[in-house]
């Protein structure tokens, strides 16, 4: 046999496409070894990994040219996932497996010099491609095998050495195909521990986190060092609702194409906190890198929470960066001739001092800063950036009396009861309240003569921006959906207007 055909999958953002590999030995020199469809230098170096796995597995290199063709030619292929299925394709072109051996398979992995096979990157989106294809099973590393058989209706074999792969191709009965793992997979299963109980005093901040839980807002925190912001902030994940399967899936295709899944873990079953240091670069934090662009923090955090402390610390031009994602829910990476768009459709929480000294309108320190220190520190976030942030509130130092207190908080899991209900009614008009779309403003967050009146008296006295009208309006529809009412109250209006204070307090 001259030319034998298997099939992989090449990552593509946060998605797989189905990729030919195409195998042809003909007489040559077998130093004569070509791969064209546009491999980048790891799919190149293979030759060498795949001629010493297949002499330490028991098989032989061919003593013939070979040419690979990994087509589409126009898609660019990048990794090591790419040696499994061309180690397949040779020993298919060398005789070694029947002609249809690899009908309805599609196979990923990296090989070891020793024939091992090395867990690859993108395990759940490749599992996703073969199932739209219509391939039925799917060879993959065992450490990648409980995480690529949450995928319905796909017999996923994960597989310890090259070895083996013959034999499950020839007698696929013999083999136990993988099944998902149940629990939690989260790796960060601390802040599942984390109970807003533990917090003493801050009730306003306490309860601007329940209603940017409930209606998936973006949240400010100002205040000094120590009144809790970073405490306050690892807790949220706790109150907020469950993933949903759908969302789930999303939140972990990211994650496997990006590396961030734990060996032999299945679906992420609590949403992503991601707390990125203010040094971090512009790729790290929206994506990009060189070659293949990778996902950044932003979709780490996809339909979970980016939490930015210190966030006037972080250079100005990687936070007006976010000003795409906070509007559209995704992010979009052009690198030469490829644009790839990754979901990022994440809250984002974000704590700052007062100054730089951080202790303006302390009452028990004295601030050394000068009102253009304060100024020039609180302007590194731009007024376009700040529009987008829903709900601002202020942290106070917290008093001894309230931190020396026996009174316990209210626990963690009565909050999220409370946030799940008014998710429900949210699920019920089809959009979470921040990702309301505005045509639908008038529609849900209807207001009466009394309503009116405020709102206006709040928009001409604070020169609100029509993002900030939209906002102060969803966030009161969120208010309202925590009270169980239909309508929106002037209390409910006034209270969501209380969380734009700070346009004036801070930023004139």
């Amino acid at each position: 046999m001259a030319l034998f055909k298997t099939q992989t999958a090449a990552i593509y953002g946060v998605d797989a496409l189905l990729i030919d590999v195409e195998v042809d030995m003909y007489l040559g020199r077998p130093e004569n070894f070509m791969m064209v469809g546009l491999p980048d230098t790891a799919v190149r170096e293979s030759r060498e990994r795949i001629k010493s796995s297949l002499a330490n597995s028991g098989f032989s290199y061919p003593q013939k040219a070979v040419t690979i063709n990994l087509a589409p030619a126009n898609i660019r292929k990048e990794g090591a996932g790419f040696d499994l299925p061309m180690a397949l394709g040779l020993l298919g072109a060398m005789g070694a497996l029947p002609a249809d051996a690899l009908s309805g398979f599609l196979a990923a992995g990296e090989l070891s010099l020793d024939g091992s096979i090395r867990p690859i990157r993108g395990a759940l989106p490749i599992a996703v491609c073969a199932k739209k294809n219509g391939i039925e099973n799917l060879i993959v590393p065992v450490e990648n095998a409980a995480e690529a058989a949450v995928v319905e209706g796909l017999k996923v074999y994960g597989l310890k050495h090259l070895a083996e792969a013959p034999r499950l191709v020839g007698d696929p009965g013999s083999f136990k195909p993988a099944v998902p793992p149940n629990g939690h997979c989260h790796d960060d299963e601390g802040l599942l521990k984390l109970d807003f109980r533990d917090v003493r005093g801050q009730e306003t901040a306490k309860r601007a986190l329940e209603i940017a839980a409930a209606g998936g807002h973006n949240l400010l925190m100002i205040g000094p060092p120590g009144s809790g912001k970073t405490m306050l902030s690892k807790r949220l994940p706790g109150i907020l609702p469950e993933l949903a399967l759908e969302e789930a899936l999303e939140a972990t295709k990211v994650h496997s194409v990006a590396g961030q899944l734990t060996p032999n873990a299945g679906l992420l079953r609590e949403r992503p906190f991601r707390a990125p240091h203010h040094g971090i670069s512009n790729s790290g934090l929206v994506g990009g890198g060189s070659g293949m662009a990778r996902p950044g923090e932003v979709s780490l955090a996809h339909n979970g929470v980016l939490f930015l402390d210190e966030f006037p610390e972080f250079p100005r031009n990687i936070l007006e960066l976010l000003r795409q994602p906070l509007e559209d829910g995704e992010i979009t990476i052009v690198r030469g001739a490829v644009s790839l768009t990754f979901p990022s459709a994440f809250m984002l929480v974000a704590a700052m001092n007062p100054c730089p000294c951080g202790y303006f309108g302390d009452p028990n320190r004295e601030c050394r800063c000068t009102p253009p220190m304060i100024q020039r520190y609180v302007g590194k976030i731009s007024g376009p950036l700040l529009d987008r942030i829903d709900i601002h509130v202020e942290v106070p130092p917290v008093k001894y009396r309230e931190l020396r207190g026996t009174a316990e908080s209210e626990p963690s899991a009565a909050i999220q009861e409370r946030v799940e209900r008014a998710r429900s009614a949210q699920r019920a008009r089809g959009y979470s309240n921040a990702r309301m779309p505005s045509k639908l403003i008038r529609t849900h967050c209807k207001l009466d003569a009394a309503g009116e009146k405020t709102l206006e008296a709040a928009v001409s006295r604070m020169g609100l921006s029509a993002r900030a009208h939209d906002r102060i309006l969803k966030v009161a529809r969120t208010i309202a959906d925590l009270a169980q009412q239909d309508d929106i109250s002037v209390s409910n209006l006034a209270e969501a207007v209380q969380y734009r204070s700070l346009d004036r307090t801070y930023w004139v």
